[in-house]
């Protein structure tokens, strides 16, 4: 079966009406994806320095390849570059004070879709979306108050009158303003944080602060040496601001494999041995295992895969029953290294033709009111605020892992198995994230 691809570059964007038949006549198709895709450039390299390296030393070597200098990261020894010929990244690679030349590999936002023209509108009411309740509807005691939340991603709507407060932190664009120019960072911030009010939703943790990093542009794309200079800036200053940030928020990906960028890696092992617990989407790629997408690989992280929420509705004759609650979503990549799963959608519903439907998940959008999206970026904000309302309660980085693990709920039952012919069983079923 073909999936889609955008040059080298494997990245699945699956829209909110992506359809999966189900068994026997099993078709996978993808509608496009959203936005252009950040196509890799040859030139563009991450060189990992030797340990002792100077400064004056790095800047010797890049000149002597000829490399124009993009980043120079602080928190680990390396700099993105560009490499104007295959002459210079020899230079670069046979130099004594480098240790390694790594590909600044595009990465992605995991965005499954917009919602439809007018998708969830606005309201004056305040709903609490399907997923907020199943994960735990925040309390007066447990709402994230006085927990700073980075979200790591396209940025945030800084005037969504739902999202007031956010922090405007870091553009690893150069611009001045987190603003969100896409709408992805946007909704997955909402599903932390959304305000209690009287309008719109309400988050998993409504209290916490959000960070706006913004490290994708308004194609939802980005490259390994933004997603750095992002994370190297909450490194910075995560104990600084008030209140300080314990919760890192990536709903973003790319393939890859551990080994790919030992800086980046550095930088999540960095951020874990700073207190910091860093939750990371899946992957939108059922076909692949999360030991194949970064940063959702690394043992570090908390990896999450999507559910339903609620169960969907069943026209199909082929299929016995409605696609329940807490069912493992069409798209979910899974694998071993999810910790837990989350809602990374309402529901699903299969239509006479045996086709299944997403309904996404009802959060802040980008210019007010409320959008549907779907995907494990969804799932990632969830167990987001979970976190920080476990830092409320006075847990530490080193017991929430535990403990999201523990107060699962169905832990053995869950996630069930979705009915598309796409979904393996991976042995584990992890249950589905409870708030304390």
């Amino acid at each position: 079966m073909a999936i889609g691809s955008m040059n080298s570059v494997v990245r699945r964007s699956w829209s909110l009406d992506t359809r999966v038949r189900l068994i026997p006549a099993v078709l996978l198709m993808m509608l496009g994806t959203s936005g252009a895709a950040l196509a890799q450039v040859s030139e563009n390299y991450i060189v990992q320095f030797r340990e002792g390296t100077s400064a004056a030393d790095r800047a010797a070597v890049l000149r002597g390849a000829g490399a124009a200098l993009g980043v120079n990261f602080g928190r680990v020894n390396a700099a993105a570059v560009r490499v104007p010929n295959a002459n210079a990244l020899t230079t670069l690679v046979n130099n004594p004070f480098v240790r390694a030349v790594v590909p600044n590999r595009p990465v992605f936002a995991y965005q499954s879709g917009k919602g439809k023209p007018g998708g969830g509108g606005g309201g004056t009411s305040q709903v609490v979306p399907a997923g907020v309740a199943r994960v735990g509807r925040p309390t007066s005691g447990s709402n994230g108050l006085g927990v700073g939340v980075a979200v790591v991603d396209t940025g945030v709507d800084l005037v969504h009158p739902d999202l007031a407060g956010t922090v405007d932190a870091f553009n690893a664009f150069g611009a001045q303003s987190c603003q969100d120019d896409e709408g992805h960072g946007t909704h997955v911030a909402g599903i932390i944080g959304a305000r209690d009010n009287t309008a719109d939703v309400i988050g998993v943790a409504p209290q916490a602060t959000i960070y706006c990093v913004k490290v994708l542009d308004s194609a939802g794309s980005g490259s390994d040496a933004n997603v750095m200079s992002g994370l190297e800036w909450v490194l910075d200053n995560h104990a600084s601001v008030v209140p300080a940030i314990k919760v890192v928020n990536m709903s973003l990906g790319r393939p890859g494999a551990v080994g790919d960028n030992t800086p980046m890696h550095d930088l999540i092992v960095a951020l874990q041995g700073a207190g910091l617990t860093v939750v990371v989407a899946a992957g939108n790629d059922p076909t692949v295992d999360v030991s194949s997408q970064i940063p959702a690989a690394y043992p570090e992280v908390i990896s999450v895969a999507s559910t339903t929420a609620l169960a969907g509705t069943n026209q199909c004759r082929l299929l016995s029953a409605p696609v329940a609650a807490d069912t493992a979503s069409f798209f979910t990549t899974d694998g071993t290294g999810v910790i837990v799963s989350a809602p990374g959608e309402e529901q699903e519903n299969v239509s006479r033709g045996c086709f299944i439907s997403s309904v996404g998940i009802l959060s802040t959008r980008l210019g007010g009111g409320t959008t549907r999206m779907s995907g494990t970026s969804m799932a990632s904000p969830h167990v987001a605020g979970v976190a920080a309302r476990y830092y409320q309660a006075g847990f530490q980085a080193s017991d929430i892992r535990q403990f999201l693990q523990l107060d699962a709920d169905r832990v053995g039952t869950a996630p069930l198995d979705s009915p598309s012919s796409q979904y393996t069983f991976d042995g584990e079923r992890e249950g589905i994230a409870q708030a304390p």
